[in-house]
């Protein structure tokens, strides 16, 4: 149990001790330790190839870990630490399985149905369990999305159509939300509207969010913390307002991937 920045206490959504994730067992990441808590906003950053995806797609179940234990929304997806240790595998690993927990990830080509409208995207997705009116709710935290509300996702503009992922991603009332490259297409001045959305719906969900960007500053000025992956190493990581004063720090594991 952690207390968190804006003191409460929360319990972690995410652990990752040790995680190598690839491909045909190739690791991409290597080592990883990574730690999500309830109403946390968190930070991947790093430049292209430098394992971010990699290790969402291993958190959501899509790629099978290759080492080191971990554990998602409180059950334990993998755990095979050092040579001879036994392999501990539950129905967590079936990618289905742990989206009915509460993971969500919001994949960078954004994953919408061209024909379907903003209402009907949140109708799909909302949560069994959820008994509210979702498409309201979530609207009010994507208030741009509201006069949409019965226009086809192909016809909305990139800004728009990424708050629709989001929204919908969070109409299934996830305890972990994942969101891959955010600013993917779009332009720095809507990215900077888009990014401040995501922690008000931390906020407003206690959700635990996992962010990858690669727009640092932007992603810095939103989270609670961040890593900085390289070479899929993990070069450093703490407070996001720490690191984004110490730029020494940020350049040389950042800009040290070229």
């Amino acid at each position: 149990m952690t207390v968190t920045s804006a003191g409460h206490t929360s319990s972690p959504v995410l652990v990752a001790q040790g995680l190598d994730a690839g491909y045909d067992g190739v690791p991409v990441v290597r080592g990883l330790d990574l730690v999500i808590n309830q109403g946390e906003v968190v930070a991947l950053l790093g430049a292209n190839g430098a394992g971010k995806t990699t290790t969402l797609l291993t958190i959501a179940g899509l790629l099978p870990p290759i080492s080191g234990r971990l554990t998602v929304l409180g059950e334990v997806a993998h755990d095979e630490r050092g040579r001879g240790r036994r392999v501990r595998r539950n129905s967590l690993t079936r990618t289905w399985r742990r989206a009915r927990r509460g993971l969500s990830l919001v994949p960078e080509d954004r994953g919408l149905f061209p024909g379907l409208t903003v209402n009907e995207h949140l109708r799909l997705s909302k949560s069994k369990t959820n008994t509210s009116n979702t498409s309201n709710d979530i609207l009010d935290l994507f208030p741009a999305l509201a006069p949409l509300r019965t226009r086809q996702a192909g016809l909305l503009s990139g800004g728009e159509q990424q708050m629709l992922a989001i929204a919908r991603a969070l109409a299934t009332m996830p305890k972990l939300l994942m969101v891959d490259e955010m600013s993917l297409g779009l332009a720095p001045i809507i990215v900077e509207r888009l990014l401040p959305l995501v922690r008000s719906a931390a906020a407003a969900t206690g959700a635990g969010v996992l962010i990858v960007e690669q727009h640092v500053h932007m992603a810095l000025a939103v989270s609670d913390r961040a890593a900085v992956m390289s070479r899929g190493v993990v070069t450093v990581q703490g407070d996001s307002r720490e690191l984004e004063a110490r730029s020494d720090i940020l350049e040389s594991s950042y800009l040290g991937e070229n």
